[in-house]
């Protein structure tokens, strides 16, 4: 029998498989790839009695491969928070979805596990920019605000090295990055020990500071479009640049785009920090896009589909989002 461990390889995805396999450790056949990199499932080859776990990937971009596995006799253990839509029915799969827009993959493994392995879900709660959320889940950890912070910056730098358009774009592979990543049941030690934190630290820093110094190409009474230029960097940063101005101006979504080799745009979308809600729906008009509620994206929109997307971020996002009360949770 052979077990594969499917995963986005941001820091979601990668510290949902930590979390896992510190706690039940297993031989498995990895298969990842960048952020956008998500219909992953096809490239599984089960065979009847093989086991595969899944985790932060959508399963509605990967329905049709989940159908054939799980009809082919292959059990399927799905961890995700992305939008699913109907799942398949069957005595095979396994699913533990949230799609809440305070919650992420690390953060609903920290809960199948009880908290075994929660510093990890923290580092992946903050690779995802939710920042409050992961500090309400730290507190459980007593940890001092310097470790707090080095859990931070680690996440983001995790989380850094998935955006990219093509492997030759990236710092690490992010396979690469999780097998560097498996042995360390403490990411405070990861952090402090291993080179590739701080090399992707320094790039990232290097890379935003490109970024910050372009204007936004449009400005709404609800959004800002920042359109970025056909660069190695710029493709790197296009996520954390669309973080950093959602967190920067909370009431407003904001979409960063970024030139691609089809000679459309990749976009990132993030609804209003204040509001996080309807990134995603926007997204899933247009036929590459998808995500979740506060976070989506569009792999290609075709140059001349631009004012089309902008109408629809406009109508989603019309005004400056006022706070959302949030639960216990957060």
């Amino acid at each position: 029998m052979t077990h594969f461990d499917v995963f986005n390889g941001d820091a979601d995805g990668i510290c949902a498989l930590q979390q896992l396999r510190l706690e039940a450790p297993a031989d498995s056949v990895l298969v990842t790839g960048l952020k956008r990199d998500i219909a992953l499932l096809r490239r599984v080859n089960a065979e009847p009695g093989d086991t595969v776990t899944v985790l932060d990937v959508s399963a509605d971009s990967n329905r049709e491969a989940l159908v054939t596995l799980l009809a082919r006799g292959v059990r399927v253990h799905y961890f995700d928070h992305h939008y699913a839509g109907e799942l398949p029915v069957s005595s095979r799969l396994h699913s533990h979805i949230d799609t809440s827009p305070d919650t992420c993959t690390s953060l609903i493994v920290d809960k199948h596990l009880r908290g075994a392995q929660r510093a990890w879900a923290v580092v992946g709660a903050y690779g995802d920019n939710l920042s409050r959320v992961a500090q309400s889940c730290a507190r459980k950890l007593h940890l001092a605000a310097e470790d707090l912070n080095e859990l931070r910056e680690l996440g983001e730098n995790v989380a850094y090295n998935a955006y990219a358009d093509c492997a030759e774009d990236v710092i690490v592979h992010p396979g690469d990055l999780y097998r560097a990543i498996r042995p360390y049941d403490d990411p405070l030690r990861f952090a402090r020990e291993n080179e590739l934190c701080g090399r992707i630290g320094a790039q990232r820093r290097a890379d935003l500071d490109c970024a910050e110094c372009i204007a936004p190409a449009m400005t709404r009474p609800g959004f800002a479009l920042h359109v970025l230029p056909n660069e190695p960097w710029a493709r790197r940063v296009r996520g954390v640049l669309a973080n950093t101005l959602a967190n920067r101006t909370p009431s407003l979504a904001h979409a960063v785009l970024t030139t691609n080799h089809q000679g459309g745009f990749t976009v990132s979308l993030r609804a209003p920090v204040t509001s996080p809600t309807g990134a995603d729906a926007v997204c899933r008009g247009f036929t590459t896009g998808g995500g979740r509620a506060a976070a989506a994206g569009v792999n290609h929109l075709p140059r001349d589909k631009l004012s089309v997307f902008a109408e629809a971020v406009d109508a989603a996002f019309p005004q400056p989002a006022r706070a959302v009360r949030r639960g216990s949770g957060e």
